[in-house]
Protein backbone atom coordinates (compact mmCIF):
# COMPACT_ATOMS: atom_id res chain seq x y z
CA UNK A 1 0.00 0.00 0.00
CA UNK A 2 1.02 3.63 -0.39
CA UNK A 3 1.79 5.62 2.76
CA UNK A 4 3.16 9.03 3.71
CA UNK A 5 6.24 9.10 5.90
CA UNK A 6 8.83 11.50 7.30
CA UNK A 7 12.10 10.29 5.79
CA UNK A 8 15.57 11.17 7.11
CA UNK A 9 18.12 10.91 4.30
CA UNK A 10 21.24 12.16 6.10
CA UNK A 11 22.28 12.86 9.68
CA UNK A 12 22.39 16.61 9.00
CA UNK A 13 19.38 16.80 6.65
CA UNK A 14 15.84 17.89 7.46
CA UNK A 15 13.05 15.33 7.40
CA UNK A 16 11.13 15.21 4.13
CA UNK A 17 7.55 13.99 3.77
CA UNK A 18 7.53 11.33 1.05
CA UNK A 19 5.17 8.80 -0.46
CA UNK A 20 6.37 5.20 0.01
CA UNK A 21 5.15 1.78 -0.98
CA UNK A 22 4.78 -0.36 2.18
CA UNK A 23 4.63 -4.14 1.99
CA UNK A 24 1.68 -6.13 3.28
CA UNK A 25 2.17 -7.59 6.76
CA UNK A 26 4.12 -10.82 6.70
CA UNK A 27 4.14 -13.67 9.24
CA UNK A 28 3.81 -12.29 12.76
CA UNK A 29 3.40 -8.71 11.50
CA UNK A 30 0.63 -6.17 12.05
CA UNK A 31 -0.26 -3.12 9.95
CA UNK A 32 -1.23 -0.11 12.07
CA UNK A 33 -2.79 3.13 10.86
CA UNK A 34 -1.00 5.69 13.03
CA UNK A 35 -3.12 8.07 15.12
CA UNK A 36 -0.14 9.74 16.79
CA UNK A 37 3.53 9.10 17.44
CA UNK A 38 5.84 10.60 20.01
CA UNK A 39 9.29 11.97 19.26
CA UNK A 40 11.81 10.51 21.71
CA UNK A 41 15.42 11.46 22.44
CA UNK A 42 16.46 8.06 21.11
CA UNK A 43 15.26 9.14 17.66
CA UNK A 44 18.12 11.65 17.76
CA UNK A 45 20.50 8.73 17.22
CA UNK A 46 19.62 9.21 13.57
CA UNK A 47 21.46 12.54 13.83
CA UNK A 48 24.77 11.01 14.98
CA UNK A 49 27.42 11.59 12.28
CA UNK A 50 28.72 8.51 10.55
CA UNK A 51 25.36 6.99 9.67
CA UNK A 52 25.13 4.78 12.74
CA UNK A 53 21.49 4.46 11.68
CA UNK A 54 21.36 3.44 8.02
CA UNK A 55 19.79 5.97 5.66
CA UNK A 56 17.33 6.68 4.19
CA UNK A 57 15.21 5.79 7.21
CA UNK A 58 11.83 6.39 8.77
CA UNK A 59 12.32 6.83 12.52
CA UNK A 60 9.68 7.05 15.26
CA UNK A 61 9.11 4.40 17.91
CA UNK A 62 6.23 5.67 20.05
CA UNK A 63 3.31 5.00 17.74
CA UNK A 64 -0.34 4.40 18.53
CA UNK A 65 -3.18 3.66 16.17
CA UNK A 66 -5.70 1.19 14.78
CA UNK A 67 -4.89 -2.24 13.36
CA UNK A 68 -5.81 -2.37 9.66
CA UNK A 69 -4.44 -5.79 8.73
CA UNK A 70 -2.62 -8.76 10.27
CA UNK A 71 -0.23 -11.22 8.69
CA UNK A 72 -0.18 -15.00 8.87
CA UNK A 73 0.20 -16.66 12.27
CA UNK A 74 -0.92 -13.56 14.20
CA UNK A 75 -3.05 -14.37 17.24
CA UNK A 76 -4.44 -12.14 19.98
CA UNK A 77 -4.56 -9.05 17.75
CA UNK A 78 -7.40 -8.38 15.31
CA UNK A 79 -8.35 -5.78 12.73
CA UNK A 80 -9.91 -2.77 14.44
CA UNK A 81 -7.95 -3.11 17.68
CA UNK A 82 -6.62 0.11 19.20
CA UNK A 83 -2.95 -0.40 20.01
CA UNK A 84 0.19 1.20 21.41
CA UNK A 85 3.43 0.26 19.65
CA UNK A 86 6.45 -0.39 21.87
CA UNK A 87 9.93 -1.91 21.45
CA UNK A 88 10.46 -5.27 19.78
CA UNK A 89 11.92 -8.44 21.30
CA UNK A 90 12.40 -12.06 20.27
CA UNK A 91 10.09 -13.64 22.86
CA UNK A 92 12.09 -16.87 23.04
CA UNK A 93 15.34 -16.06 24.88
CA UNK A 94 15.80 -16.60 28.60
CA UNK A 95 15.38 -12.90 29.40
CA UNK A 96 12.17 -12.54 27.38
CA UNK A 97 10.73 -15.67 28.97
CA UNK A 98 11.69 -14.34 32.41
CA UNK A 99 9.63 -11.20 31.80
CA UNK A 100 12.50 -8.87 30.95
CA UNK A 101 12.19 -8.26 27.18
CA UNK A 102 14.23 -5.05 27.39
CA UNK A 103 17.27 -7.25 28.08
CA UNK A 104 16.65 -9.39 24.98
CA UNK A 105 20.02 -10.26 23.36
CA UNK A 106 18.51 -9.20 20.03
CA UNK A 107 17.54 -5.73 21.31
CA UNK A 108 20.05 -4.02 19.03
CA UNK A 109 19.22 -6.03 15.93
CA UNK A 110 15.44 -5.81 16.35
CA UNK A 111 15.26 -2.15 17.35
CA UNK A 112 18.31 -0.02 16.63
CA UNK A 113 19.31 -1.09 13.13
CA UNK A 114 16.02 -0.13 11.43
CA UNK A 115 16.48 -3.05 9.04
CA UNK A 116 14.54 -6.35 8.89
CA UNK A 117 16.52 -9.37 10.00
CA UNK A 118 15.80 -11.15 6.73
CA UNK A 119 17.27 -8.27 4.73
CA UNK A 120 14.12 -7.75 2.66
CA UNK A 121 13.05 -4.07 2.51
CA UNK A 122 9.52 -3.42 3.71
CA UNK A 123 9.24 0.01 2.06
CA UNK A 124 10.42 1.54 -1.20
CA UNK A 125 10.08 4.82 -3.04
CA UNK A 126 8.24 5.05 -6.35
CA UNK A 127 11.47 4.39 -8.24
CA UNK A 128 12.31 1.31 -6.18
CA UNK A 129 14.78 2.79 -3.68
CA UNK A 130 14.71 0.89 -0.38
CA UNK A 131 13.85 2.91 2.74
CA UNK A 132 14.54 1.45 6.19
CA UNK A 133 11.31 1.09 8.16
CA UNK A 134 12.05 -1.26 11.07
CA UNK A 135 13.21 1.28 13.68
CA UNK A 136 12.16 -0.31 16.98
CA UNK A 137 10.07 -2.70 14.92
CA UNK A 138 7.74 0.07 13.74
CA UNK A 139 9.14 3.30 12.15
CA UNK A 140 6.02 5.23 13.09
CA UNK A 141 6.84 8.72 11.75
CA UNK A 142 4.33 7.79 9.08
CA UNK A 143 0.67 7.38 8.26
CA UNK A 144 1.02 3.60 8.62
CA UNK A 145 3.58 1.28 10.22
CA UNK A 146 4.32 -2.43 10.35
CA UNK A 147 4.66 -3.78 13.87
CA UNK A 148 4.94 -7.28 15.32
CA UNK A 149 2.91 -9.34 17.73
CA UNK A 150 5.71 -8.69 20.25
CA UNK A 151 5.56 -4.90 20.17
CA UNK A 152 1.89 -4.12 19.60
CA UNK A 153 -0.17 -3.70 22.78
CA UNK A 154 -4.00 -3.69 22.54
CA UNK A 155 -5.62 -0.97 24.67
CA UNK A 156 -9.14 0.16 25.52
CA UNK A 157 -11.05 2.03 22.82
CA UNK A 158 -12.34 4.73 25.18
CA UNK A 159 -9.04 6.55 25.74
CA UNK A 160 -7.45 9.29 23.55
CA UNK A 161 -5.58 7.08 21.11
CA UNK A 162 -3.58 9.87 19.46
CA UNK A 163 -1.85 10.67 22.77
CA UNK A 164 -1.00 7.14 23.92
CA UNK A 165 2.11 6.55 21.77
CA UNK A 166 4.68 7.91 24.25
CA UNK A 167 3.61 5.20 26.69
CA UNK A 168 5.46 2.78 24.41
CA UNK A 169 8.95 4.07 25.22
CA UNK A 170 9.80 7.32 27.01
CA UNK A 171 7.00 7.35 29.55
CA UNK A 172 7.24 3.61 30.06
CA UNK A 173 10.97 3.97 30.67
CA UNK A 174 10.61 6.67 33.30
CA UNK A 175 7.70 5.10 35.16
CA UNK A 176 8.93 1.52 34.84
CA UNK A 177 12.40 2.41 36.11
CA UNK A 178 10.89 3.78 39.31
CA UNK A 179 8.09 1.29 39.89
CA UNK A 180 9.68 -1.91 38.53
CA UNK A 181 13.46 -1.74 38.12
CA UNK A 182 14.31 0.39 41.15
CA UNK A 183 11.24 -0.69 43.10
CA UNK A 184 10.67 2.62 44.88
CA UNK A 185 8.31 2.18 47.83
CA UNK A 186 6.25 4.36 50.13
CA UNK A 187 8.46 6.60 52.27
CA UNK A 188 11.55 6.24 50.06
CA UNK A 189 13.66 9.09 48.67
CA UNK A 190 14.74 9.61 45.07
CA UNK A 191 16.61 12.24 43.05
CA UNK A 192 15.78 12.46 39.35
CA UNK A 193 18.28 14.08 36.99
CA UNK A 194 16.72 15.53 33.85
CA UNK A 195 13.10 16.69 33.79
CA UNK A 196 12.24 15.77 30.24
CA UNK A 197 9.56 13.24 29.37
CA UNK A 198 11.43 10.32 30.96
CA UNK A 199 12.38 12.23 34.11
CA UNK A 200 8.92 13.75 34.61
CA UNK A 201 7.37 10.32 34.13
CA UNK A 202 9.70 9.12 36.88
CA UNK A 203 8.51 11.99 39.10
CA UNK A 204 4.88 11.01 38.57
CA UNK A 205 5.67 7.34 39.22
CA UNK A 206 7.55 8.19 42.42
CA UNK A 207 4.48 10.04 43.65
CA UNK A 208 2.30 7.03 42.74
CA UNK A 209 4.70 4.84 44.75
CA UNK A 210 4.37 7.14 47.77
CA UNK A 211 7.97 8.33 47.90
CA UNK A 212 8.42 10.86 50.69
CA UNK A 213 11.23 12.83 49.03
CA UNK A 214 11.28 13.42 45.29
CA UNK A 215 14.02 15.75 44.05
CA UNK A 216 13.99 16.87 40.40
CA UNK A 217 17.12 18.42 38.83
CA UNK A 218 17.11 20.24 35.50
CA UNK A 219 18.46 23.36 33.76
CA UNK A 220 15.06 24.63 32.57
CA UNK A 221 13.01 26.49 35.19
CA UNK A 222 9.81 25.77 33.27
CA UNK A 223 10.42 22.06 33.58
CA UNK A 224 11.22 22.38 37.26
CA UNK A 225 7.92 24.22 37.73
CA UNK A 226 6.12 21.36 35.99
CA UNK A 227 8.00 18.83 38.12
CA UNK A 228 6.64 20.54 41.24
CA UNK A 229 3.12 20.32 39.88
CA UNK A 230 3.53 16.64 39.03
CA UNK A 231 4.83 15.57 42.43
CA UNK A 232 8.40 16.71 43.10
CA UNK A 233 8.86 17.74 46.72
CA UNK A 234 12.07 19.64 45.90
CA UNK A 235 13.60 21.03 42.70
CA UNK A 236 17.17 22.09 41.97
CA UNK A 237 18.70 23.93 39.05
CA UNK A 238 21.48 21.74 37.70
CA UNK A 239 23.69 24.79 37.12
CA UNK A 240 23.91 25.45 40.87
CA UNK A 241 26.94 24.46 42.93
CA UNK A 242 27.24 21.19 44.84
CA UNK A 243 24.03 19.50 43.73
CA UNK A 244 25.02 16.27 45.51
CA UNK A 245 25.57 18.17 48.75
CA UNK A 246 22.20 19.90 48.41
CA UNK A 247 20.48 16.55 47.84
CA UNK A 248 22.19 15.03 50.88
CA UNK A 249 21.04 18.00 52.97
CA UNK A 250 17.46 17.62 51.71
CA UNK A 251 17.52 13.93 52.67
CA UNK A 252 18.77 14.50 56.20
CA UNK A 253 22.49 14.33 55.47
CA UNK A 254 22.73 10.69 54.41
CA UNK A 255 21.74 10.93 50.76
CA UNK A 256 18.78 9.50 48.87
CA UNK A 257 18.01 5.81 48.57
CA UNK A 258 17.59 6.07 44.79
CA UNK A 259 18.86 8.32 42.03
CA UNK A 260 17.88 8.21 38.39
CA UNK A 261 19.80 9.74 35.49
CA UNK A 262 18.18 10.47 32.14
CA UNK A 263 20.92 12.72 30.74
CA UNK A 264 23.93 10.45 30.02
CA UNK A 265 26.15 13.44 30.86
CA UNK A 266 29.20 12.00 32.69
CA UNK A 267 29.39 14.80 35.29
CA UNK A 268 25.68 14.45 36.02
CA UNK A 269 25.99 10.68 36.40
CA UNK A 270 28.82 11.18 38.90
CA UNK A 271 26.62 13.59 40.84
CA UNK A 272 23.73 11.13 40.81
CA UNK A 273 25.97 8.47 42.39
CA UNK A 274 27.40 10.94 44.91
CA UNK A 275 23.84 11.84 45.97
CA UNK A 276 23.14 8.29 47.23
CA UNK A 277 23.16 6.98 50.76
CA UNK A 278 25.53 4.07 51.36
CA UNK A 279 23.01 1.42 50.31
CA UNK A 280 21.59 3.52 47.50
CA UNK A 281 20.94 2.52 43.90
CA UNK A 282 21.47 4.71 40.83
CA UNK A 283 19.56 3.82 37.65
CA UNK A 284 20.90 4.93 34.26
CA UNK A 285 18.72 5.24 31.16
CA UNK A 286 20.38 8.09 29.25
CA UNK A 287 21.70 7.29 25.79
CA UNK A 288 25.23 8.62 25.22
CA UNK A 289 28.61 7.65 23.86
CA UNK A 290 30.83 9.17 26.58
CA UNK A 291 32.57 7.10 29.26
CA UNK A 292 31.63 7.54 32.91
CA UNK A 293 34.17 8.03 35.68
CA UNK A 294 32.87 7.02 39.11
CA UNK A 295 34.42 7.31 42.56
CA UNK A 296 35.40 3.76 43.51
CA UNK A 297 35.18 4.64 47.23
CA UNK A 298 31.49 5.44 46.82
CA UNK A 299 30.84 2.07 45.21
CA UNK A 300 32.89 0.18 47.81
CA UNK A 301 30.60 1.61 50.49
CA UNK A 302 27.69 -0.38 49.10
CA UNK A 303 26.20 1.81 46.42
CA UNK A 304 24.94 0.21 43.22
CA UNK A 305 24.82 1.54 39.66
CA UNK A 306 22.59 -0.25 37.17
CA UNK A 307 21.65 0.25 33.56
CA UNK A 308 17.94 0.05 32.77
CA UNK A 309 16.30 -0.62 29.41
CA UNK A 310 12.64 0.35 28.94
CA UNK A 311 12.10 0.39 32.70
CA UNK A 312 12.49 -3.41 32.84
CA UNK A 313 8.80 -3.42 31.92
CA UNK A 314 6.70 -5.88 29.95
CA UNK A 315 4.73 -3.51 27.70
CA UNK A 316 1.70 -5.79 27.40
CA UNK A 317 1.07 -5.61 31.15
CA UNK A 318 2.62 -2.28 32.14
CA UNK A 319 1.11 0.04 29.52
CA UNK A 320 -2.50 -0.85 30.49
CA UNK A 321 -1.57 -0.16 34.13
CA UNK A 322 -0.29 3.30 33.22
CA UNK A 323 -3.51 4.00 31.33
CA UNK A 324 -5.55 2.99 34.38
CA UNK A 325 -3.47 5.29 36.61
CA UNK A 326 -4.16 8.07 34.08
CA UNK A 327 -7.91 7.35 34.30
CA UNK A 328 -7.68 7.78 38.05
CA UNK A 329 -5.90 11.14 37.69
CA UNK A 330 -2.77 9.76 39.34
CA UNK A 331 -0.52 9.73 36.26
CA UNK A 332 -1.33 12.75 34.07
CA UNK A 333 1.16 11.99 31.30
CA UNK A 334 -0.93 14.00 28.84
CA UNK A 335 0.38 17.17 30.49
CA UNK A 336 3.77 16.47 28.90
CA UNK A 337 2.41 16.39 25.35
CA UNK A 338 2.38 19.03 22.62
CA UNK A 339 0.93 17.94 19.28
CA UNK A 340 2.18 18.79 15.78
CA UNK A 341 1.06 17.72 12.31
CA UNK A 342 3.46 15.17 10.84
CA UNK A 343 4.54 17.68 8.17
CA UNK A 344 5.77 19.95 10.99
CA UNK A 345 8.24 17.32 12.20
CA UNK A 346 11.27 19.57 11.75
CA UNK A 347 9.65 22.23 13.93
CA UNK A 348 8.80 19.60 16.54
CA UNK A 349 12.39 18.37 16.54
CA UNK A 350 13.74 21.90 17.00
CA UNK A 351 11.33 22.58 19.85
CA UNK A 352 12.25 19.43 21.74
CA UNK A 353 15.99 20.00 21.22
CA UNK A 354 15.71 23.52 22.62
CA UNK A 355 13.63 22.39 25.57
CA UNK A 356 10.61 24.42 24.48
CA UNK A 357 8.40 21.35 24.68
CA UNK A 358 8.66 18.16 26.69
CA UNK A 359 7.07 15.53 24.47
CA UNK A 360 6.11 16.30 20.86
CA UNK A 361 3.45 14.01 19.40
CA UNK A 362 3.11 13.99 15.63
CA UNK A 363 -0.33 13.53 14.10
CA UNK A 364 -0.31 12.12 10.51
Amino acid sequence: MQINAAVLRAADAPYTIESLDLADPGPGEVLVKIAGTGMCHTDMLGRVPGDLVAKPVVLGHEGSGVVEAVGPDVTGITVGDHVVMSFDSCGTCDNCRAGNPGACPQMMALNMLAMPLDGTPRATTGDGEAVHTRWFGQSSFASHALGTVRNVVPVSRDVPLDQLGPLGCGIQTGAGSVLISLGVRAGDSIAIFGAGAVGLSAVMAARVAGAATIVAVDLHESRLDLARELGATHVLNGADDDIAGQIRAISGGEGVQYSFDTTAVPAVVSTAVASLRTTGVCGLVGVGAAEYTLDANLLLMGRTVKGIIEGDAVPQTFIPKLIELWRQGRFPFDRLITTYPLDKINEAEADTTSGKVVKPVLIP
